[in-house]
């Protein structure tokens, strides 16, 4: 795969005609955490994500692609790209309507005073993130790589250039601060 990135890097795009079935599997599995977030009866369909990412990154020439995790990592940027450009497309449909909610289970965990979870608008998320990029952009590409990617330690430490060890110290802050800010 590796060497499939650097050919496609290169500019050779039979390389991701190559690509795509070996990574396909992965994207879905990446839509379908990314939707599974969404509100029932979204209108975005996880095969559509797939494509729309899909579409999006063959329009990126010349990318010094690092690996597997930092591919997956771009994809995860894209994804909720995607989500967020959907969700205010629905909005300006019913003219200020609520955008849908995301739940943030089991990556990041908020939770209600009565600890209850709770779903957070993916426009407030949205917006969260681009605040803390401002403040801190390597937390806001962690929490996209962990939420938004699904990767693990592992796989952010290796996208990021940093140890994991460091990965879990900075999550445990940066979903603090996503809290305190969503909350709001």
């Amino acid at each position: 795969m590796t060497e499939l990135l650097h050919a496609w890097g290169e500019g050779d795009l039979s390389a991701v005609d190559e690509l795509v079935p070996k990574v396909y599997d992965e994207l879905r599995r990446q839509a379908r955490r990314c939707m599974r977030a969404q509100e029932p009866g979204h209108t975005l369909q996880t095969t559509a994500l797939v494509h729309e990412t899909y579409l999006r990154l063959i329009g990126k020439s010349q990318v010094e692609w690092k690996g597997r995790a930092h591919f997956f990592g771009v994809t995860a940027k894209s994804m909720r790209s995607i989500l967020v450009d959907h969700a205010r497309a629905r909005n300006a449909a019913k003219r200020g309507g609520a955008a849908g909610t995301v739940p943030l289970t089991g990556a990041i965990d908020i939770r209600t005073d009565s600890d209850t979870e709770r779903g957070v608008d993916v426009l407030a998320l949205d917006e969260a993130l681009s605040r803390l990029n401002e403040l801190d952009p390597r937390k806001s590409q962690l929490v996209e790589l962990r939420y938004f990617g699904g990767l693990g330690i592992e796989e952010t430490a290796m996208v990021l250039g940093i140890s994991p060890a460091t990965v879990k110290r900075e999550w445990t802050t940066a979903r603090a601060w996503l809290k305190r800010e969503l909350a709001t």
